[in-house]
């Protein structure tokens, strides 16, 4: 599979990252499965969260036992000082390393909220004094919805963090200020040799009141063609790594098939693909 330059870490991840939100409501044999298919892909990078339900569980024993292979990045979503470093070792317990490659303020979605994390006493504290201890290499911020770009603009002003992640998809550049603001902060990162992850790549709208019929918290595109689209694009915005791969182990195959079969699109390709969304009854609004 096609590896970039994960930014200043160097570390040349591929293209498709495990998202382990996939394993929220795992099994062991699930995961057994999933792991099979990321190591035969040869994906080389992992993203994982205490909040995505049974993945720091279920992921603990493979890591154990391929830690080499792997870039592994986890996230903090507790907002104090306090808080932040103590979940940060329980991770490293679950997953049964002793450190981590990245670990990032997660879920970052307001101004609010990186106030909360940037202040005094905050949780960039605790990542930054786990970087001194050498309990990560590095330090990344993460977000979604639409303010996520401005969000983070003004984050990489008040500190030098190493990688973002946050979301591009086709439908959300239908949305204009989403699609500049975007392209702004990828011309930061860029500058600064930040290390770019998308999630969202294959989000075709919210849920809404319509049944989940996949363990995503959007509604994802679910054929290869389409699947290949998102891929496709969001691959060809300047500077992105790497994209987390879906919420869904039913799809993450056909994810990780479009990842290896990824061709960058053109400027032509991306415009008639965002004037497409109309057909999707897209909306503007991902939580």
């Amino acid at each position: 599979m096609l590896t970039r330059r994960f930014g200043r870490t160097g570390h040349m991840s591929t293209v498709a990252i495990f998202g382990t939100a996939a394993l929220y409501v795992g099994t062991p044999e699930m995961t057994d499965r999933a792991m099979a298919q990321i190591l035969a892909a040869g994906v080389n990078h992992i993203d994982i969260a205490p909040g995505y339900g049974k993945a720091e569980e279920l992921m603990g024993p493979w890591i154990e036992k391929t830690r080499n292979k792997f870039f592994l990045g986890c996230k903090t979503q507790l907002r104090t000082k306090d808080e932040a470093a103590a979940e940060l070792r329980r991770s490293l317990e679950k997953l049964r390393t002793d450190k981590f490659n990245l670990h990032q303020l997660h879920a970052v979605t307001s101004f609010d909220e990186l106030d909360q994390v940037t202040r005094a006493g905050g949780a960039l504290e605790a990542l930054i004094a786990a970087r001194d201890e050498g309990l990560t290499d590095y330090i990344g911020i993460t977000g979604h919805g639409n303010q996520s770009p401005a969000v983070f603009i003004e984050a990489l002003r008040r500190f030098d963090f190493d990688t973002v992640l946050f979301p591009i998809n086709f439908v959300q550049f239908n949305i204009p200020q989403y699609r500049e603001t975007t392209l702004d902060l990828l011309s930061l990162c860029q500058e600064k040799d930040v290390g770019v992850m998308i999630i969202k790549a294959i989000a075709k709208r919210p849920w809404g009141e319509r049944e989940h019929t996949y363990n995503c918290w959007y509604e994802p595109f679910d054929d290869q063609e389409m699947i290949q689209k998102g891929v496709n694009f969001a691959l060809s915005q300047p500077g992105v790594t790497g994209l987390c791969t879906t919420g869904d182990v039913n799809i993450l195959p056909l994810f990780l098939d479009a990842c290896q079969k990824f061709e960058p699109m053109t400027d032509d390709d991306q415009a008639a693909v965002i004037s497409s969304v109309r057909e999707f009854e897209a909306v503007t609004i991902f939580d």
